[in-house]
């Protein structure tokens, strides 16, 4: 039984259902408390035999992952996130009973999930679970901060319900999530693998270059897709183990919606909030690693001085300074970037910090950043129609923002590529390149081999 007292979960339901005035209304109620440490992994996949889905986030580099079972509450519009998801997120808020002293960043009343790349875009079968823009209240949650784990439950309570009886329901849950688990070994292998019309995605990248060369953009960013048959159904838990491993300087996630797992090992955060101080980044050009050190030295330095990938990388950060600018205050940004190394990859980096004006949310950032210059080209509107036109995919969620927010205040989301979806014994990956002036097309094809290589890895390519 979690360490929430059996007196105190019936008292909190029990005193609330009395609030409630009708049938059809529901009262929220957000119960946070500190546990003792469990695998965020192991209670991620013990929720595989209850029939809910999952969601799982992870940032490494701080330590810090949320594991989130279940649906209590949903954020749901069409197409991009704008101050309609903001209202819809603080009516949730206003109405809520929050039980939390913690006040621990991802604890408590945390909304998880995304958006689609382009709504305009016309939508396939391959992305009929994902929305347009969906967000999840989970059920039960846990939090790992630093080390420390939070457990939070998240119950909607319905008139006429009996106290005893949910807390019973929320107790049968626990037994289940807070088992003592073992990840399945992760030996799936791909039987077929399938590029999606490699050739014809060779011809739109030299197509982009004619319209780059006559002036009607400065960049256009294509991806392509190939597609996985495996020789059994994915275990989503063990692929985000083997993420976690192999991926250290990432954003691990997987968004569930029935038998179908959107998960990825992304490097690039769009925008962070803590409080009212904002973090975004800029992650754009791109180089394999060396095979030795005295190798990756020398990439990383050509990297520096690569003019395609320099002016690639500055056009995200101009992109940023300009979209945050009405927003925010206090913007600082470095004026050279460093080499920031993943295992498979090295990427030109620069972060960029503000503070947030007034009352505006991190959906106001989103919708000023997405897509950045590094996913949809630039200028924005005239690469999005050449994408819409010309790229032979669907991206749904791919290469959209993906990330949580929380009732304390802050978020994170990242911007989901190196990913891809996972459907039982079947799976898309996705990767994309910039086209700019003078790119050559085999040349982009080798450099999105390299980045289908963090997901190709954990499905036993």
């Amino acid at each position: 039984m979690i360490e929430i007292l059996e007196e105190q979960l019936e008292k909190i339901i029990d005193e609330a259902i009395p609030n409630i005035n009708s049938a059809d209304d529901t009262q929220l109620i957000s119960i946070t408390k500190p546990v003792k440490n469990i695998n965020p992994l192991h209670f991620f996949h013990a929720a595989s035999s209850t029939g809910k889905d999952r969601v799982f986030w992870s940032s490494t580099q701080e330590d810090f992952f949320i594991a989130g079972i279940g649906n209590t509450a949903q954020l749901r519009v069409e197409g991009l996130p704008s101050q309609e998801v903001e209202k819809k997120w603080r009516a949730i808020l206003d109405k809520a009973i929050i039980y939390n002293d913690n006040k621990v960043p991802g604890a408590g009343i945390v909304a998880l999930g995304g958006i689609s790349f382009d709504p305009k875009k016309e939508r396939t079968p391959l992305w009929e679970n994902f929305n347009d823009s969906e967000f999840t209240v989970p059920e039960f949650l846990l939090t790992q901060n630093n080390g420390a784990n939070y457990y939070t439950v998240n119950i909607l309570v319905r008139k006429g319900d009996i106290a005893e009886q949910v807390a019973n329901e929320i107790r049968g849950m626990e037994e289940i999530l807070f088992s003592d688990t073992t990840l399945p070994a992760t030996d799936v292998a791909i039987l077929n693998r399938y590029e999606v019309a490699p050739e014809k995605w060779k011809e739109s990248v030299e197509l982009a270059t004619r319209e780059i060369d006559k002036g009607k953009a400065s960049k256009i960013v294509l991806a392509r897709e190939i597609r996985l048959k495996l020789n059994k159904s994915v275990n989503i838990a063990s692929v985000l183990e083997k993420l976690l491993h192999t991926q250290p300087n990432s954003y691990i996630f997987a968004f569930e919606k029935g038998k179908d797992c959107f998960v990825g090992a992304t490097p690039e955060r769009l925008v962070r909030l803590d409080k009212r101080k904002l973090l975004s980044t800029c992650l754009a050009g791109t180089a394999p690693r060396g095979k030795n050190k005295e190798e990756d030295r020398e990439i990383s330095k050509s990297l520096l001085h690569d003019e395609k990938n320099r002016q690639e990388h500055e056009f995200v950060v101009q992109m940023i300074k300009q979209a945050i600018s009405h927003y925010c205050k206090d913007i600082n940004i470095p004026e050279k970037p460093v080499i920031y190394p993943l295992k498979n990859l090295q990427h030109l980096y620069t972060p960029v910090t503000a503070t947030l004006l007034g009352d505006y949310s991190i959906f106001d950032i989103i919708e000023q950043l997405h897509p950045t210059p590094a996913l949809g080209g630039t200028p924005r509107e005239e690469s999005l129609a050449f994408i819409r036109e010309n790229e032979l995919l669907d991206r749904g969620w791919y290469g959209a923002p993906v990330g949580w927010l929380d009732s304390n205040g802050s978020g994170e989301f990242a911007v989901a590529i190196r990913s891809g979806l996972i459907q039982d014994d079947e799976a898309s990956l996705f990767a994309g390149c910039g086209v700019v002036k003078n790119s050559d097309p085999e040349k982009e094809y080798e450099e999105t081999n390299i980045k289908f290589l963090p997901m190709l890895s954990v499905l036993g390519g």
